[in-house]
């Protein structure tokens, strides 16, 4: 270290030493500066050596202004910046080192490390070394820095230090391997990345090197916080420089391996305990200087860090000392493995990216040039950086889907279709043929469907409605009047159960409808289960024109399948099918006219921003007489209640759901969850009663044979995830039980209470949070107080934003990864952008649009679309 250096380091340690009291130096730290500036710039050689001297400078200049509080932090990081800058000019003498002895080097001195508690019985002592701000230069010894004697031990000054342990092979520069790949090569491409791994990275959705870019992280920890030992205090985020005094692995008596770190930064001395990382041993040598970032806990009345985050003391920290990047996790990946492998494909590639949105642009929007946000939302410098480049991608992903869903809008609006001839008395007799009588939500969602079905382009149409709003009947309108025009109809659900209920319901109402219009109506069933010589049948029927409306499955689609006059195709759950399946549909017949519907409440802001190419009709109105379903939430401890009351339920004749907690990582673990869940419910819970199972990793054969044994009373209660069908009308189910309520969003809590009260009995849902906090407690107080699942979605996208109300996993729409329900001025904004950009260029063409093509392309999942 420069000896100017090294005179500032001591005066600073002195400083600690009379408690920041500012009395190291007459007349202040800051009366010296001006002297030492002038010291210090004689000795250094290099721009970056000056920068620091005026740093430093400017930094004790404001000390007076500093309270005493805080000083201790203030003064630690400028002595962790001497020491860091002694270190890097040592380096650059290295070789020389190396090749001449130095005159007075200092040997390492032993000390004895004080009796403590945990030692254990005959252990020997391990050395402790120098504290970090002490052991300032190892050139020369000032009479300022204490050593403390020790008891003779045998001389170990011939006996050469071990080598360090080896680094593994991931920290090499990495850099260098990302700049021999392109941006679409398989990460295979990349060394180290076999197929293994290559198969865990793409559970994370991280196919291509590219994808690194785009891997979000999922939240941040502030490190930034760097303090001493000695103010640390418990439950705090924070960092610290020390050095590693002792270390010891032991077995803990569940099999695990405990390694047992005692750190010193020369203010004091704390205990670090990392779980089943044994190789750590041979990396944390006394001696060695760490970062260790984590939140401060308490151990026998200690404060402790147990498993943090840590690195050596180098210039570039990348897991600790600042704002770190959390990324979602898979088994066998490392979460500083992955960190590290995304820090070396944003250092290459993000300033190699070229920008989809032209300077003029960015300039009137006031966005960041991608890089530049690239950069900032994975390894962001501030929370301010981080918000303005949250905000460029989030209005990237908005203005994708605004161009996509404008393309299709004019695409499904070009062409020609076959208007439904139908006049208001015919729309009126229907109407009044029926056994109930239209809410007025109901009515008007009709008159435009029929507005629609007169034109000569084809109808594209959301109908969208909460659960049990009525949408199958005025779907049932809409087909009606197209048979009536000679025209056949076909409705598409997601499952045969639905199906099925679907067929059941709508043949039970053509029967009046049928008499009242003196016309016989004919509607049949297809589905997988339908037999080989029916379904022959029923095949030419369709070609022929004989059958007026078709229910089914995925059935009604296949390639043998013709439908002589398919003039309405209407499909239930829209968001369960991909746009292949849908346009085969489509292609059943000549442009038919498209009505989707979702019971799915979604708020009409959002609806025009996801579905602009769809016209919208909103059924926001429950028919009379559906019952109120009565809503509670229960906490941890009222579980056995919960169960009780379920118990009673069916010893009253009714049936049950209970839906298992949401486990985020895959359908497989969530799977796992279920089935365990199950095997506790029936050996320990209800023994006595049959217990059905339903979860995302059985086939549609086998969740339809499931449901149907529930539906038909075979079971007494179904266990299931969150796959449970939107729709599924079991009368007799008085009573859903959600675990780990807090888990799930509003509007998904909302589609699962609506599972129950379909039948003549009174019904409940109960809420079992697996956690309890304010904001848990707010959410599903929400759920209890009201049944509007229109105010519900808009509660929900208020707390939780439109990426995750929709969900990773919801078919038919991208993935939101970074929008926000506040970026509601940037919908807005990115709906502007897309309509300027679609009035400049139609059609897409121009070159400086063609990088928005090709992330058009990249951007849906290749298996679903919005419409």
């Amino acid at each position: 270290m420069l000896a100017s250096f090294d005179k500032l380091a001591r005066m600073l340690i002195q400083e600690r030493r009379l408690e920041y009291k500012n009395k190291a130096v007459m007349g202040g730290l800051e009366k010296f500066m001006p002297t030492w500036v002038a010291e210090a710039e004689q000795e250094v050689t290099t721009d970056a050596e000056r920068q620091l001297i005026q740093d430093v400078a400017q930094a004790l200049n404001q000390y007076p202004e500093i309270s005493e509080t805080d000083r201790p932090n203030y003064l630690h990081r400028i002595l962790v910046k001497l020491h860091k800058a002694g270190e890097s000019i040592a380096e650059d003498d290295a070789a020389e080192a190396e090749a001449k002895p130095e005159v007075g080097a200092v040997q390492p001195v032993a000390t004895q490390p004080p009796a403590e508690t945990d030692a254990e019985p005959g252990a020997d002592s391990e050395p402790e070394p120098e504290p970090i701000q002490e052991q300032i230069s190892t050139q020369e010894v000032k009479p300022a820095i204490e050593i403390v004697a020790a008891p003779e031990k045998p001389a170990r000054a011939s006996t050469p230090p071990p080598p360090p342990p080896p680094s593994p092979p991931f920290q090499r520069d990495l850099r260098a391997d990302f700049a021999q790949v392109g941006l679409n090569s398989p990460v295979t491409k990349l060394p180290g990345i076999k197929e293994v791994m290559a198969k865990k990275l793409a559970r994370l959705s991280v196919q291509t090197v590219g994808d690194f870019l785009s891997l979000y992280p999922r939240r941040y920890d502030d490190y930034r916080s760097l303090k001493p030992i000695n103010r640390l205090q418990y439950g705090e985020e924070v960092t610290i420089i020390a050095q590693v005094w002792k270390i010891h692995q032991r077995d803990s008596r569940r099999g695990q391996t405990l390694v047992n770190v005692t750190l010193s930064d020369g203010t004091g001395k704390m205990e670090v305990t990392w779980f089943n990382q044994p190789w750590l041993v041979n990396r944390l040598k006394p001696g060695t200087q760490i970062v260790v970032s984590g939140k401060v806990s308490e151990y026998l009345g200690r404060l402790t860090f147990t498993s943090p985050e840590w690195e050596e003391l180098d210039k570039d920290l990348l897991h600790t000392g600042r704002i770190v990047p959390v990324y979602p996790l898979t088994e066998g990946i490392t979460a500083k493995w992955l960190r590290k492998q995304v820090r070396a494909a944003v250092d290459y590639w993000s300033s190699r990216l070229t920008d989809p949105l032209p300077a003029e642009s960015l300039d009137r929007l006031k966005l960041p040039a991608l890089d530049e946000a690239i950069r900032q939302i994975h390894f962001p410098d501030d929370w301010e950086k981080l918000e303005i480049a949250r905000r460029r991608l989030a209005f990237d992903e908005l203005l994708l889907i605004q161009l996509s869903v404008l393309q299709q809008r004019q695409a499904w609006r070009a062409q020609s279709g076959r208007p439904v001839h139908t006049g208001p008395e015919v729309v009126e007799q229907l109407v009044k043929a029926l056994p109930f009588e239209l809410t007025t939500a109901q009515r008007r969602a009709l008159d435009e469907i029929v507005a629609d079905l007169r034109q000569g382009v084809p109808m594209s149409r959301l109908l969208q409605g909460d659960v049990g709003s009525g949408k199958t009947v005025v779907a049932l309108a809409a087909m009606v009047l197209t048979v009536l025009d000679k025209g056949q109809a076909a409705i598409l659900a997601p499952t045969e159960i639905l199906a099925e209920q679907h067929f059941k319901g709508m043949s039970k109402l053509l029967e009046p409808i049928g008499q009242a219009l003196g016309q016989e109506l004919s509607i049949r069933l297809l589905t997988g289960s339908t037999p080989a010589a029916e379904r022959r049948e029923l095949l030419d029927q369709l070609a022929n024109g004989q059958v007026d409306m078709l229910v089914g499955t995925h059935a009604i689609i296949q390639s043998d399948v013709e439908i002589n006059d398919l003039r309405l195709a209407v499909i239930d759950e829209q968001h369960r099918f991909g746009v292949g399946q849908r346009s085969a549909l489509r292609e059943k017949g000549f442009n038919p006219h498209m009505l989707v519907m979702t019971a799915t409440p979604i708020p009409r802001t959002l609806s025009l921003t996801l579905y602009g190419d769809l016209d919208l009709s909103i059924i926001d109105e429950m028919p009379p007489g559906r019952q109120t379903i009565a809503t509670r939430w229960v906490s941890p401890r009222e579980r056995e209640r919960a169960y009780s009351f379920l118990q009673a339920q069916i010893e009253k004749g009714r049936q049950a759901f209970i839906i298992c907690p949401l486990v985020e990582e895959s359908d497989k673990t969530e799977a796992r969850a279920a089935i365990e869940e199950h095997k506790r419910l029936q050996t320990e819970v209800f023994p006595r009663l049959k217990l059905g199972l339903l979860h995302g990793r059985m086939k549609a054969d086998e969740k339809d044979k499931v449901m149907t044994t529930f539906r038909d009373g075979q079971t007494d209660i179904l266990v299931s995830t969150s796959v449970v069908e939107v729709g599924i009308d079991v009368p007799n189910a008085s009573v859903i039980l959600i675990e780990g309520a807090n888990r799930f969003g509003l509007a998904q809590l909302h589609q699962f209470r609506g599972r129950v009260g379909r039948g003549e009995h009174k019904s409940y849902c109960l809420l079992l949070a697996d956690k309890v906090t304010p904001e848990v407690e707010e959410r599903l107080q929400a759920v209890e107080q009201t049944t509007d699942g229109f105010k519900l979605a808009e509660k929900d996208l208020e707390m939780r934003g439109p990426g995750e109300f929709f969900g990773t996993r919801q078919s038919g729409l991208p993935d939101l990864k970074l929008v926000k329900l506040s970026d509601t001025k940037l919908l807005e904004l990115a709906r502007s952008e897309a309509q300027l950009i679609f009035g400049q260029d139609p059609h897409l063409k121009q070159p400086q649009h063609q990088l928005l093509v090709q992330q058009l392309e990249n951007f849906w999942n290749p298996e679903s679309d919005l419409s």
